[in-house]
């Protein structure tokens, strides 16, 4: 039986750029979403496959007009095989009314949200250049469910601007109070090129301790609101893991169209540049790639994939060992990539 891939479609738009954000987008002008649009499915149509899962990620693909996702959706659809049990994502700005765009999503198969919460306390949020409030993400979260989308996740950062261990309460009582189904929680990171990076003497960001602790508490309150971590940055009530996210971390293939969208088949990893040239990035899936992707999530890895002795982690009580598997704990994924770094 094959192995069914997930399919990526990069929106590169936004409103505005997000100073902490290094990921490929541009101001939406013009007509350019039309033009894109018109681009991916030219695309398309060079591929051919068999997928369960779609993600609409970017930028902001709630940015553009509900019907040219749709028109993407459909031109996939008479292009590949998608089942039709598919778990299809687009993650959403909370700062635009999404009523509308909700129930065209929902008729055109769109079955999974992701919204981009970042926090719910109003200060944190504006510190990170978001323009939308926590009413909003609450609206946003309400008018999903009223179109009939129930696997609904949510984004929180931590070690932001002005966040504390006590503000980090508000988040997680409002993540509670709207009953999601996911919780994508990441740690901030100042990346070179970003406006927090020209800033970063001047942040008023918590320090290595304090976010450590943000980090097991997040955790541990979710856990107990019955959302439980399956992979480093990422939570979910039972059945509700993301399946498009699980096989980037379990190697399985994925096609990504768009600019600077990644692909994995057949072996090989390619991607698409800010041209929509396509330019190939060398062999996937090697071993030493199962370890540092394997050990992102919580099941872990086979123990037989490590040359190297991990025992000391044990002790230390930064991985546990169940049967043939090794995996982090908590504490271990917070100095992950150490860790890795030593194994491989």
């Amino acid at each position: 039986m094959n192995v069914k891939e997930g399919l990526y479609f990069h929106i590169p738009f936004c409103k505005n750029k997000c100073p902490y954000c290094d990921f490929y987008s541009s101001k939406l002008c013009g007509n350019e979403a039309e033009a894109y649009v018109c681009k991916l499915k030219k695309e398309i149509e060079k591929y051919s496959g068999s997928f369960d899962t779609v993600y609409f990620g970017g930028g902001t693909p709630s940015i553009i007009e509900p019907e040219l996702i749709c028109d993407i959706l459909s031109c996939a659809r008479a292009q590949f095989e998608i089942d039709k049990e598919s778990e299809i994502t687009i993650e959403c700005n909370p700062r635009e009314d999404l009523k509308e765009a909700f129930e065209i999503y929902r008729k055109a198969g769109i079955n999974r949200v992701s919204i981009g919460m970042q926090s719910a306390v109003d200060s944190e949020r504006f510190a990170l250049g978001r323009a939308a409030g926590k009413k909003e993400v609450e609206r946003t979260v309400l008018y999903a469910k009223e179109a009939g989308i129930e696997n609904i996740s949510l984004d929180l950062m931590l070690g932001i601007p002005k966040q504390t261990l006590s503000s980090l309460d508000e988040s997680l009582d409002f993540i509670d109070k709207m009953g999601v189904k996911h919780i994508s929680a990441y740690m901030l990171k100042i990346e070179e090129g970003t406006e927090f990076f020209k800033r970063r003497d001047t942040l008023p960001l918590p320090d290595e301790d304090e976010v450590a602790k943000m980090y097991l508490k997040t955790v541990n309150v979710l856990e107990e609101l019955g959302i439980k971590q399956y992979e480093i940055s990422n939570f979910a009530a039972p059945s509700f893991e993301s399946r498009h996210n699980l096989k980037y971390w379990e190697l399985i293939p994925y096609l990504g169209i768009g600019k600077t969208a990644h692909s994995f088949r057949n072996g090989r990893r390619f991607y698409y540049d800010s041209s929509f040239n396509i330019v190939d990035d060398g062999e996937g899936g090697s071993d030493e790639e199962r370890i540092m992707l394997g050990l992102r999530l919580t099941k872990g890895i086979e123990k037989s994939l490590l040359s190297k002795p991990y025992e000391q982690y044990i002790s230390a009580g930064l991985m546990t060992e169940r049967d043939s598997k090794i995996a982090l704990t908590p504490e271990g994924m917070l100095v992950s990539n150490a860790i890795i770094s030593e194994l491989i």
